[in-house]
Order: structure tokens, then sequence, then C-alpha cells
């Protein structure tokens, strides 16, 4: 079966070495085709959300000559001439196929707090809604080093885990996930990756793509979580024609697909599955809670089964779970502020310290 009967919506995130030439700058063209296919996607009736990266680069292209500025500085500059420039160039293409986009800026902070993640999906549902593509990228001119995403794979993770789609597909400039160096002629691509197993990790390679921020770790690192949530994700090479279209009607092309985990998450497991860099505190429990919480049965986290508390939080922050060895079993929605916990650790309490419904396991 095609891929594109299964779909009804996806993600596609595209990096700058997609949208960008070898003199750095913007390459019309290949965006003008990049909004062509993703056209002929919406004409099958499946949703698309674009995460581009481009700005900083369109930016820089447009004031390479600036007084002197250190890099942050220079990279909120670029990144806030350029995404105007970069949405202008959007809007214009897809009016040639009678389409509206509309610009999606987001932190990372905004993710922390499950109030601000369900605004930000339901502006985007009402675009879908509309038939309007959003085009989502980090707000680079508010973000700073220590709260920013590791790059836009990081966000396209969290935007289609967030919309509920189907499929993730990275564009990048290599055809995938290869078995060696991708420069030997030796090296070809691996076709599938089971998103449970380990064993893919010995042929990542750290190498760092010239515009962006991430490299084919990330990339692997965002596809594996995500294929683990259930949703069908591939790496593929963004220069190639007609790339999106071939990956959905299972062309023979050369990409990485990562086989996703059978199971589907429910709204409040899929923001904790991502909140990992938010925790604000860690409960320490004992083997008999541990063996409660990977039992079959859906199990909350009571405090008698909690052995130590570590830091400041409040009611509905989220905290880390981990077990007496040191070992990261989870994330949770805390019940209680840490005050009040610390009161009870040990002991029968009325309410859970986390409930299941608010509980995100590790594989």
């Amino acid at each position: 079966m095609n891929h594109k009967q299964s779909y009804k919506r996806i993600a596609i995130k595209v990096g700058s070495n997609v949208l960008t030439g070898t003199d750095g700058k913007l390459d019309i063209g290949r965006i003008s085709h990049l909004v062509e296919q993703i056209n002929r996607v919406r004409e099958l009736g499946i949703d698309v959300v674009l995460v581009s990266s481009g700005a900083v680069a369109a930016g820089r292209a447009v004031l390479s000559e600036t007084n002197k500025m250190d890099a942050v500085s220079a990279r909120q500059l670029w990144s806030a001439v350029g995404q105007v420039k970069l949405i202008n160039i959007y809007a214009e293409l897809f009016a040639k196929h009678g389409l509206y986009c509309a610009q999606v800026l987001t932190t990372k902070e905004n993710f922390s707090d499950r109030r601000h993640y369900l605004n930000m999906k339901n502006c985007i549902s009402t675009m879908l809604d509309n038939n309007v593509i959003p085009i989502v990228n980090e707000n680079d001119t508010i973000s700073v080093t220590e709260l920013m995403f590791t790059d836009n794979d990081e966000l396209s993770g969290l935007i289609s885990s967030m919309m509920g789609c189907q499929a993730l597909i990275i564009l990048s400039n290599v055809d995938g996930i290869y078995d060696g160096n991708p420069n030997e002629e030796t090296s070809s691509v691996i076709p599938e990756i089971i998103a449970s197993s380990r064993n893919y990790e010995r042929y990542i390679l750290m190498q760092k793509s010239g515009f962006g921020r991430g490299g084919m770790h990330t990339k692997y690192s965002v596809a594996r979580k995500i294929a683990l949530e259930g949703i069908d994700v591939f790496i593929a090479n963004g220069t190639r024609n007609d790339i999106i279209t071939g990956i959905l009607n299972e062309e023979d092309i050369p990409f990485t697909r990562f086989q996703p985990n059978g199971k589907k998450l429910k709204s409040s497991k899929k923001w904790l599955a991502h909140s990992d860099s938010f925790a604000k505190g860690v409960a320490i429990i004992n083997e008999g809670a541990s063996d409660a919480l990977f039992d079959m049965k859906a199990n909350s986290l009571l405090l008698i089964g909690v052995t130590a508390l570590d830091g400041f939080f409040k009611k509905g922050d989220v905290i880390r779970i981990q077990d007496e060895s040191g070992n990261q079993l989870g994330l949770g929605k805390s019940q209680y502020n840490s005050d009040e916990a610390k009161e009870l650790i040990g002991k029968k309490a009325r309410k859970p310290l986390i409930y299941y419904d608010y509980m995100f396991l590790y594989e």
C-alpha cells in the first residue's frame, strides 16, 4: 500500500542546506520545487505542516557587511531580517498554487508549559482547518543559546508529535543514514531502521552540516524518539527532485525510514515525552515502585514508593523519575509541590505523586 493512502497529516522539515545554494544565498528554484511538491501532497488530501530553516542564511545573504557584532547579536539580526525574506518568498510561491501560508515562530520554552503547548496546537490546527499551510521556525531573535532547540530537527519532532502527524519527513542534503562513511563508495544508505533497536548507533557519524546547528546524530536521535511514539519518520535528500512525492509513492529512491512502534501515545503523554529538559525535580523510587510502574497494569506513582526527592517544584511541574541506582525511568507531572511531597515521602497519601495518565516511561 502506498504511504499516501494511510496518511492524513504529515510534517516536513527542510534544512538550511536544502534551501541555500553553494553561494550561501536562498535557492529560489529549490524552494519553488519544494512548494510544488507540498501542493501535490495536499491535492492527495494530506495536511502538511512545514518546519523550515533558512532565516539566518537568508539574513546573512542580505546583510553580509554589518557593524561589529558578537555571534548571538549577528544571529538575532540575520534571523529577524531573513525570516521576513523567507516567509515572503514562501507566500509568493504558494500563492501561485492558490494557497495561503502562515508563519509560526516558537521557542523551546513554549513547549515547557502545557497551556502554551495547547495554545500552539490549537493555533496550528485552526490554520490546517482553514487550508492554510503553517510554516514553523524557531524564533532565533529571542532564543538564547541555553534555551535553543538543538536545531529544527528537534523542533520538527515536537511539532509532528503535538499535531498528531502520521509521518515526519526530514530533508537534508544527504540521502539518509549510511552504513559507513557517506563519502566512501563502499557505503550505502540503510533503507529501514527498527526504532526499538539500538544496533544502528555505531553507524552515526558526528558530522555537522554547513549552516545548520545539528548533524546526523541529532537527526537519528529525533527520528528514533518520534518513531517510538508510533510515527513514520524518513530522512532523505531534499536536493533530489520529487523526493517528497517519491517517498509517499514508495518509489525506488534512497532514503532511510524509521519503522515506528505500534503503540500511539495519548495527548498528555506526547507532551511529557518531550519534556525532559523542562524537568524541575527528581523523584527517586524503590524497587517495588519501579516494578509496579513497569507492570502490565496501568499504575500511578504513589508516595509510599518514593525514597527521596530532589529540587524545588510546584504542583503541575514536570519531574524526573529514577531508581535508587540512578537509572532514568521516565517523567511525570507532579500532583504536589516539593514541600508537600517531601513531608509525605514513604507514607500512604490520599493521591499519587504522579497519575498514570500524566506519566511517560522510557522504553
